[in-house]
């Protein structure tokens, strides 16, 4: 096989009739208008290859022709390498027809052995240095027409070629030989190895200039360099010019074609001129940018341009991608609350408040003697504002809230649901306190903080026991988590509005009078929550909502009968024996761990107000490093009030109640300190999980353990029903319960506790505490005792032993109960 003729870049295909005579070729009478499409060139330059639009032969997609041989410009090639028609080159296998016709790009025929400028010709005859077409010299030649092979590394000819003569005067390859510049073959004395084609630098020069690839008349070979050869030719001026591309080294021409072709759907639509705006923009084509004019090509039709493609562009040796990815944006917990991000943050807690449902109303117990006594006062106070009936006590005198608020709501309510009524809305005002939490936690901060907060909140042990718990504890933290969201959403508001978190605060004291230890820190809190760019709002925000809360308490305590509870529950409250140490135990049991994340929230924060997770973040300004240090002291200490409240006073009643109003300023600081614990982009999700978890599990089994602290007083109940009247004296350990259970058969003034007596006896004289139960039962006072042991334990001992003593009283049952501390028993005692 032989070279073809130089050519200006374009392709042709051969097919099975590329042997037959013109005439007798289907579709030979059709011509062939063929488009040009430019690609790149698998080794890195540019051709133009030809797309047949009419039935004949065409180029392969990679322009080589069936047997592996580049066609010529005109004309169909024979197998054998030889023009159709006509004349063939040195060397060649000789065949029949008319001369070889064809033409150069400016129309200069090369089919009748003009001799170029130096002297040479071009149809084998030996040029004046003795060199034919093929670089080689005549004498070096074979005589008998074929051509030999050449080895890979560029050596002497190989044995003649032994291929078998086809008849339409082509050769059959024998399998041992190829060309050395078709696809990469073995030989008997080694393998070919493509050569790696390095492109000739190109610089066009005005009107006429030629591509690379382009073969002039004077454009005479030198040395070995062969037309059409991969290996660079000089001109005469002493320029090195490239003839046909070479494959990359290590590829095939047609493994490169099929590189190529691969690429050749994406770049047919491009129009011409169109480049694609990435960051690796195509070069373009010289002829491209206008500097060479059109040429006519070998059917006289004038040269097209081809279009830009997006193709691979070399540097420095390497090919860079055809397209390359957009940046990515940086992860992070976007700083805009989007719609999707607001949804997606109020369903988990939707999650958040149905676990907190579950959690409360899995308890279940019959009444607490708190609860048996807010709603039995409540009965009480209604009917002395409806129909004027007298108070069986001054209950004034030692609730801890008034008894003209909640115990009245709550006998409301249990007008029509029963007891379960009062505590479902004990768990409404839970869940209230809960989302109200989120609220201003997603104020302060963000919607990550407020989850955190929320979900740790609603699994505190007196989050679940408040939560179906009938007392005014639940309403008092409703309305001081109301407070603190005022206080908060009207941070950017006139100063002036910050006083409506007033009366709402005082309200949330007359529920329950405890709740004014939490006022200073909500008036503390709006200071720190002012706009900073106002320095006289912060300040003027803090005054007015102390002047309104002042203002509001005082009228409550001068124009109300309260100030006896305020003092006989709360100020002046009468001390207990239980150690410090004691206390400070059961507070780390209760609420430690959120308060030892509230500190790690505390410090994270103050030493840095972001995570950063986006970069837009170190952008946007925050509170300043002492106004973090304040608002984390303000909102963590807070939760210290309580315990140290009752160590002060020696005394762990309601203990763990007081604990969860705390816990309510805390929770938005524990939700950094869990957030801080995750890391940025939840790097460590799993130790907020760990914190969780460990938190959940304390809640379930401390509010379990809580529910259980009093016994079931059904069994009892249902006794004392069949031995009760109007008219009877009655002693019970905690008298509250049968109070409630048995309102329609008796009344609160015919039952004595073991709290507290006042006995005088037939002289008079007034006998209190043990000596007054020991007088009492002495004298047969009572007509039913009921002991249960758990309630007042030594109490209950000093009434056994005096029961047993005395003639008037016989022992009616001993009813089995279960609580915390085992199997109890309820002794019931009727009088002979």
């Amino acid at each position: 096989m032989t070279s073809s003729p130089p050519h200006s870049g374009r392709r042709r295909r051969g097919n099975p009739d590329q042997g037959l005579p013109a005439a007798g070729r289907p579709g030979a009478e059709e011509p062939l208008i063929e488009e040009p499409v430019r690609r790149p060139d698998p080794g890195g330059s540019w051709f133009q290859a030809q797309r047949p639009t009419a039935t004949g032969p065409g180029p392969h997609d990679d322009g080589a022709h069936d047997d592996g041989r580049y066609g010529a410009s005109s004309g169909d090639a024979l197998p054998g390498g030889a023009p159709s028609g006509g004349a063939s080159f040195a060397g060649d296998a000789p065949s029949a027809g008319a001369p070889f016709g064809g033409a150069y790009d400016d129309g200069t025929p090369f089919d009748d052995g003009t001799p170029f400028d130096d002297g040479r010709t071009f149809d084998g005859v030996p040029f004046e240095d003795g060199r034919t077409f093929d670089g080689r010299s005549a004498e070096a030649r074979p005589q008998d027409g074929r051509r030999r092979g050449r080895r890979h590394d560029g050596s002497g000819p190989a044995e003649p070629y032994r291929g078998t003569r086809r008849q339409d005067g082509g050769y059959e390859a024998d399998g041992r030989y190829e060309d050395a510049l078709d696809e990469p073959g073995v030989y008997a004395d080694g393998p070919y190895q493509a050569e790696a084609f390095a492109p000739a630098p190109y610089e066009a020069r005005g009107a006429g200039a030629a591509r690379p690839g382009d073969f002039r008349p004077g454009d005479a070979p030198a040395g070995d360099g062969l037309p059409g050869d991969g290996r660079p030719v000089e001109d005469p001026s002493g320029h090195a010019r490239s003839g046909r591309p070479e494959p990359a080294a290590g590829r095939s021409r047609r493994a490169a074609a099929r590189a190529a072709r691969a690429g050749q759907a994406r770049t047919e639509e491009v129009q011409e001129g169109e480049h694609r705006a990435d960051e690796h923009r195509a070069e373009p084509h010289p002829a491209a940018a206008g500097e060479a004019p059109e040429e006519p090509g070998p059917a006289g039709h004038p040269e097209e341009v081809p279009a830009l493609a997006d193709v691979p562009v070399q540097r420095d040796g390497r090919e860079t991608p055809r397209y390359t990815l957009a940046p990515v944006p940086e992860a992070s917990w976007s700083l805009d609350p989007g719609r999707r991000r607001s949804w997606v943050s109020r369903a988990l807690l939707l999650a958040i408040l149905a676990l907190q449902t579950a959690l409360s109303v899995r308890l279940s117990n019959t009444a607490f003697q708190d609860e048996a006594l807010y709603m039995y006062a409540g009965h009480a106070e209604l009917s002395h504002l409806l129909y004027g009936t007298a108070l069986p006590k001054d209950y004034n005198s030692y609730f801890s809230g008034s008894p003209m608020l909640y115990p009245i709501v709550a006998a409301v309510i249990e007008n029509h649901f029963a007891m379960v009524g009062v505590r479902v809305f004990s768990l409404l005002c839970m869940l209230g306190a809960t989302a109200l939490l989120y609220s201003f936690s997603r104020r302060l901060f963000n919607e990550r903080v407020a989850l955190g907060a929320a979900a740790m909140f609603a699994v505190t042990q007196s989050t679940v026991v408040l939560g179906f718990f009938a007392t005014y504890d639940a309403p008092a933290v409703l309305l001081l988590a109301l407070a603190i969201w005022i206080v908060v959403r009207t941070d950017r508001a006139p100063a002036a509005v910050v006083v409506l978190a007033a009366p709402v605060a005082v309200l949330a004291v007359g529920l329950k009078y405890a709740s004014a230890l939490y006022l200073p820190s909500l008036v503390l809190l709006a200071l720190l929550t002012g706009i900073r760019n106002k320095a006289r709002q912060p300040l003027l925000r803090g005054l007015l909502l102390a002047g309104a809360a002042g203002g509001l308490l005082w009228a409550g305590l001068t124009f109300t009968d309260v100030l006896s509870g305020v003092q006989a529950t709360t100020t002046a409250r009468a001390h207990g024996t239980e150690k410090a140490t004691e206390l400070l135990r059961q507070s780390a049991e209760f609420g430690g761990l959120m308060f030892l994340t509230a500190c790690g929230g505390a410090i994270a924060y103050a030493m840095r107000g972001r995570m950063n997770e986006s970069p837009l973040a170190l952008a946007l300004t925050g509170p300043g490093r002492k106004r973090r240090i304040m608002l984390g002291l303000l909102l963590t200490g807070t939760a210290l009030l309580a315990p140290a409240y009752q160590i002060h006073l020696h005394t762990s009643v309601a203990l763990y109640k007081h604990i969860g109003f705390g816990l309510l300023f805390a929770a938005p600081i524990a939700g950094i300190g869990m957030a801080r614990l995750i890391g940025p982009h939840f790097r460590h999700p799993q130790l907020g999980i760990l914190l969780w978890v460990v938190m959940l599990s304390l809640g379930l089994s401390q509010s379990e353990w809580r529910f259980n602290t009093w016994p079931d007083s059904s069994k009892m109940v249902a006794v004392l029903r069949q031995h009760v009247d109007a008219n009877g004296r009655y002693l019970a350990s905690a008298d509250n319960v049968p109070v409630y259970y048995l309102r329609d058969l008796t009344l609160q003034s015919q039952w004595t506790s073991t709290y507290g007596i006042g006995y005088v006896d037939k002289d008079g004289k007034l006998h209190s505490a043990d000596d007054g139960y020991r007088a009492a039962i002495a004298d047969g006072w009572f007509d039913l005792i009921v002991l249960d042991g758990v309630a007042t334990p030594e109490t209950d001992r000093v009434v056994a032993e005096a029961v047993a003593q005395s003639p008037h009283y016989r022992l009616l049952g001993r009813l089995p109960f279960t609580h915390v501390g085992g199997t109890g028993y309820y002794r019931i005692w009727v009088k002979q």
